[in-house]
């Protein structure tokens, strides 16, 4: 089981940039084509919400993704470091996301977790005092040679 580990400074601009570096980790992992567009998507959300909160809470820290292929899955973990909202660190589901804001308006974290559910084939989110994790997987049909 092969991870490339990708970090980079929380501007807009690189968000583009782990887009294009996580579909060709993608395809090389045996993600189908028709699905590719969707792991673009998903990952774009998930790293615009977290340069976004960095931006507001943290902007001296990096983005960090985790991508693997093992297993017939493709993952990607978006990590950040803003801390959860309450004092243990929890995350709402993707149900009540509605609660977890970031401080970036009404309605924004339910929107793009929704958008990232609708997307991504099997999805997780957590949040500790260190950062939240969006962890999201699609179906791969070789093993990975990343």
């Amino acid at each position: 089981m092969a991870t490339v580990e990708l970090s980079f400074s929380a501007l807009p601009v690189h968000v583009r940039t782990a887009r294009l570096i996580v579909t060709a980790v993608a395809r090389r992992c045996g993600v189908a084509e028709a699905l590719l567009d969707e792991v673009r998507l998903a990952v774009g959300e998930a790293c615009s919400r977290a340069v976004e909160a960095h931006r507001q809470f943290c902007p001296d820290e990096p983005v960090r993704l985790e991508l693997t292929g093992a297993d017939g899955r493709f993952e990607v973990i978006v990590s950040d470091t803003v801390p959860g909202d309450d004092e243990a660190g929890g995350l709402p589901s993707v149900e009540d996301a509605g609660e977890f804001e970031y401080g970036l308006g009404e309605g924004t974290a339910e929107l793009g977790l929704a958008v990232i559910a609708g997307l991504a084939d099997d999805v997780d989110i957590s949040a500790t005092p260190k950062g939240v994790q969006i962890r999201m997987s699609w179906p791969a049909e070789a093993e990975a040679t990343i």
